[in-house]
Parts: structure tokens; C-alpha cells; sequence
């Protein structure tokens, strides 16, 4: 008997599909046919091309993308081990060991933080720079860390720049000046701050030299590549006189917007957009730790570093030169999501997804600590398609004592791309039933009739706080992601496990329980535990002690 298998391929990414199901491995139908109406990867490839590369380009600007491959191994391969005995942390006494009295406060370098989350690199893409008010003002409410991503400088319209030696020098921005001061307009002044990164074309610009003297920005961060992809960040540009402007600022620009063909084939509408993309570098260990040194040496009060999720060898370099470098945090980003632009075969097929990375991660972290059990370790955060406390919860526990915040960009962005349009929704009086519905109001509410404060449970309350100074629903939703929904939910689950303090969690705090789980945790040596085997001596020393008479 012949058994045939059916093979599914996620296109959606890219807006393609077959024919039939039973597409075979290479994504065609069984039987391709010509006249077939619908579009398959490889048909729509033969049109439009390089296009086909990358995400669905007609949502560009306005979507992140995921991958949706089941790499085999996630925080789902683990099982959170509740306690009703004690608490850790916090006074034994009953009105005193409740959820609300966790404390989940961390830091990031040497940022205090309210919560352990950052907003790692969102720099100049499309998506980032339209919900940036959002974000920024969402995460300072929260008092958490934002990171002002790469190329944002050079992105800029605005920007002005002097001739120095090789390369232009920023002198004034718009972008960037903006950026930092929407933080800074609801930040506290203590929790989180916002950081500046860098990459190569950041490097020839000089930005750092100009965050540090003109905006007072002394959180910098390094970038070694990319997190979805190894290539160069990537952008659409959407007119002949933008692509021309950041060629001339040196960006790689295809196609060439400078060819004479090319700007015939533009004017007469053949090419609808142009691809900018930036260079990864070339680095060696003496470039990385002399950068640091001189960014160190610059004034900077917290230096990080951000990187993708390379070969275990390349990971465990870029670790060890930030140990060696002493910087303040690093954050590794595993597979396979973006922000922007990431090409649909990186997301799907490379780097290394997120719980295989936190692994290795902290497998060498545990052979640096045995081999010299005095050395430093900075902040470490996670990253890589992480969006609930229970994910969040098993990344630290798992991490435990090395891995101290969660890095989320997509969530965020979700938060803060859905809270805008429901607040225009309000605002144009075009809530729908359905929308009530879905949030929970009664059939006969009247939908021209939601408000702003009833759609958010935090708005009244942030608005009361910032009297006069009305908070933005993108920024509500924000807030109300990371405190409200994750940051209690967090708390929850810490009071589980009796632990009313997040520096507590260790890694018995979970336990695996699937056999590629068990795997992984036996080749890192990380004394995480299987379901059915853990605490099996104490187990037996309960039952051994009791009194059956």
C-alpha cells in the first residue's frame, strides 16, 4: 500500500498558493498546469521576481512577519513547577504572600527597570518610524528600556551632515531628535532609558559622536548583523529622489536609481519600488574590542551589544568578546521574525531558533563561569518571537542566573499598531458589534458609542497620572501590554512557584517534557530536569516520612 504524505508550505508570506493540498516538497502541485488561476511560489516568482524574496510587499510599512515553521524544540517543551509550600523573597505571612507583592523589577547594564523587558533595535523601517510615538511613550510609561535602531540617521530626509574625511558627519537630525525626546516627554528619569545602536553605515556617519554630544544619549549599543538575516538591513523606497538621496549617503540601492534605464523604467512605471539595503561589516577580535574601548572611552555610561542567532561558534565568539570587553548587556535575537524587510527563506530556514539559542547560550555562560568562576557577566536578554508571560517566565527560569530581560519587538508593535487604528475606530464612531463583542461589551451597547476610556482599561488611569498631557491609545496599548497583561500575568506566575522575587527563579523552576527537550538540556549541561524525574529523592522522602497508622 502506498502512503502518500501531504505537504503543507506557508506561503502567506509572500501571497502565493497551489492549486490543490497535496503540493509535493518543492511546493508544486502534482500535476502543473498552464492555465492555472491561482499563483504558486514558483509562478509568481516568474513575474515578479526578487519581489518574492520578501514578505507580502503591498503590507510593507504598515506589518512585521514571523515565521511559521515548527522548529521542533520551544518554551512549549517545558512545564512550570508550582510550589504550596513557603515563599522565598518575601515575609511568611499570609496577607503578605500575594501576587501583587512580587517584585519583578530588574536591570538592564546598569538601568533599573520596573519590568524585565527591553524594546530591543526598532530602527529605520517603515513600521517602526510610524507607531515610534507608541512604542517610545508606551515603554516609558512602563519604565522599561527602547532601543532607537540602526540607519535611522541616514534614513532621515532631514538630516544634515559636514564633509569629514571619507564619510559625511550628522550634524543635526529630525528623526533622531524626535525619537529621543518622545521617550523623554513621559519618561521618570530613573527606570529604563533610551539607547542608541549603530551598525556600519552608523559607524561612517558618526552617529554616535552626535547622540552623545547633542542629545545627552550615553546608552549605546553595538550591532553585530542582523537577527533574521545575515545580509544588510533592508527597506522599500517608495520614490526615484529618496533612492537617489541615500545612494548618495552610500546605502546600496538596487536597482540602481542613478542608471539613466533605470529612471526611464521608473517614470514610466515599470519599477514600483527600489530596495536599500546596509552592509553587515567585516569584524575581527581585535576590531570588536577596540570599538568598545573607544565607545567606552567616549563617555558611555551602559554599552550593549545586539547580534542574530549565528552558528553555535560565531555565537559563542561574539559572547566571549563581551565578556572579554566587559560590556554591559548583550542580546541575542533567535530565528526567525522581523520588523522589516527579513527575507522569507532566512525567517523559515536560518539561524537558530529562540529556545535552542538560549541553550547554547547559557551552556557556555556556565563554561566560562567554570572555568573562571570570578568573571563578569553582563545582562543578557532573549529575544526571538516571544509574546506571553509563560514564554517569558521558562526564557528567565531557563536563563537563570544569566538572563535577566526578554527583548519583544513584534508584540509590541502588534500593540501598537492595533491600539492606533481602535482609537481612529473611535474616533470616526465606526466601532462594529462584532469589535464589542470581542471585547466583552453587552449585545445591546450601541457601537458609535465606545469610548476611548471604555476600550482601555489603563486610559482613564494614565490620563489622570499625566493630567494635561494626553497619552496617545497607541501608547495606552503599549503599556497596558507590558504592565497589565504581562507584567501581572508574570507576577502570577512567580507567586506560583513561591518566588516573590524575580532574581529567585532558577532552572528547577521548570522542567522538560518532551525528549528533544531532554536532549538539548543534556548536551548544554543544563541541569534542567525532566517532568517525570524531577525532585524523585525528595518525592520519596515525603512519602517515606508519613505516618500511615
Amino acid at each position: 500500500m502506498t502512503k502518500f504524505s501531504m505537504v503543507t508550505h506557508q506561503t502567506s508570506m509572500i501571497g502565493s498558493r497551489t492549486r490543490v493540498e497535496d503540493s509535493c516538497e518543492s511546493g508544486l502541485c502534482p500535476i502543473c498546469v498552464a492555465d492555472c488561476p491561482v499563483f504558486c511560489e514558483v509562478s509568481k516568482s516568474a513575474l515578479r521576481g526578487r519581489e518574492v524574496l520578501y514578505p507580502r510587499r503591498e503590507y510593507f510599512g504598515n506589518s512585521t512577519a514571523g515565521s511559521p515553521k515548527d522548529f521542533g524544540f520551544s518554551f512549549s517543551d517545558f512545564q512550570i513547577q508550582f510550589e504550596c509550600r513557603g515563599a522565598q523573597g518575601i515575609e511568611a505571612d499570609a496577607d503578605k504572600v500575594i501576587f501583587p507583592n512580587v517584585s519583578i523589577k530588574t536591570k538592564w547594564g546598569n538601568i533599573e527597570q520596573k519590568y524585565p523587558f527591553i524594546l530591543p533595535g526598532l530602527g529605520s523601517t517603515y513600521v517602526a518610524k510610524r507607531n515610534w510615538d507608541g512604542l517610545a511613550i508606551g515603554a516609558a510609561l512602563a519604565g522599561i528600556s527602547i532601543t532607537i535602531g540602526e540607519n535611522v540617521v541616514g534614513m532621515d530626509p532631514y538630516a544634515k551632515f559636514a564633509n569629514h574625511s571619507l564619510y559625511p558627519k550628522v550634524i543635526d537630525t529630525e528623526d533622531m531628535k524626535n525619537r529621543v525626546e518622545k521617550y523623554r516627554e513621559f519618561w521618570d528619569g530613573k527606570h529604563g532609558d533610551i539607547i542608541v545602536q549603530k551598525n556600519v553605515e552608523d559607524t561612517r556617519l558618526s552617529v554616535f559622536d552626535y547622540v552623545m554630544s547633542n542629545l545627552e544619549v550615553n546608552s549605546l549599543e553595538i550591532k553585530f548583523g542582523q537577527g533574521a538575516k545575515a545580509i544588510g538591513g533592508e527597506v522599500r523606497l517608495e520614490s526615484l529622489e529618496r533612492a537617489q538621496l541615500l545612494q548618495s549617503r552610500g546605502y546600496l540601492v538596487f536597482p540602481d536609481p542613478s542608471d539613466p534605464v533605470i529612471i526611464e523604467q521608473w517614470k514610466a512605471g515599470l519599477i514600483p519600488d527600489f530596495e536599500r539595503h546596509s552592509r553587515v561589516g567585516l569584524s575581527s577580535t581585535e576590531d570588536v574590542l577596540e570599538e568598545i574601548d573607544q565607545v567606552r572611552s567616549s563617555g558611555a555610561k551602559n554599552i550593549f551589544i545586539k547580534t542574530g542567532a549565528y552558528r553555535p561558534a560565531a555565537t559563542a565568539w561574539i559572547l566571549r568578546l563581551g565578556i572579554e570587553g566587559k560590556v554591559d548587556g548583550m542580546t541575542f535575537d533567535g530565528a526567525g521574525g522581523g520588523t522589516g524587510m527579513s527575507p522569507v527563506s532566512m525567517m523559515n530556514e536560518g539561524s537558530i531558533p529562540t529556545a535552542y539559542l538560549e541553550a547554547l547560550i547559557v551552556g557556555c555562560l556556565d563554561m566560562i563561569k567554570n572555568k573562571n568562576p570570578n568573571a563578569t557577566i553582563p545582562s543578557i536578554a532573549i529575544a526571538g518571537g516571544i509574546a506571553n508571560e509563560t514564554q517569558i517566565f521558562k526564557a528567565l527560569a531557563m536563563g537563570a542566573p544569566y538572563i535577566n530581560c526578554i527583548a519583544m519587538a513584534r508584540a509590541p508593535i502588534t500593540a501598537a499598531m492595533k491600539s492606533k487604528y481602535i482609537g481612529e475606530v473611535i474616533d470616526k464612531k465606526e466601532a462594529t458589534p462584532a469589535m464589542l463583542k470581542n471585547l466583552g461589551f453587552p449585545k445591546d451597547k450601541d457601537p458609535k458609542s465606545l469610548t476611548l476610556s471604555e476600550a482601555f482599561v489603563e486610559y482613564d488611569g494614565l490620563n489622570r497620572i499625566h493630567n494635561g498631557h494626553l497619552v496617545p491609545p497607541s501608547a495606552i496599548g503599549v503599556y497596558t501590554y507590558f504592565a497589565s497583561k504581562l507584567g501581572i500575568g508574570l507576577k502570577q506566575l512567580l507567586a506560583g512557584v513561591r518566588k516573590f522575587k524575580l532574581n529567585l527563579l532558577d532552572r528547577q523552576d521548570i522542567a522538560y517534557i518532551s525528549q528533544r527537550a531532554k536532549e538539548v538540556c543534556k548536551k548544554w549541561n543544563l541541569g534542567v530536569k525532566s517532568q517525570e524525574s524531577i525532585d524523585f529523592e525528595l518525592v520519596k522522602e515525603e512519602i517515606y516520612s508519613g505516618n500511615y497508622e
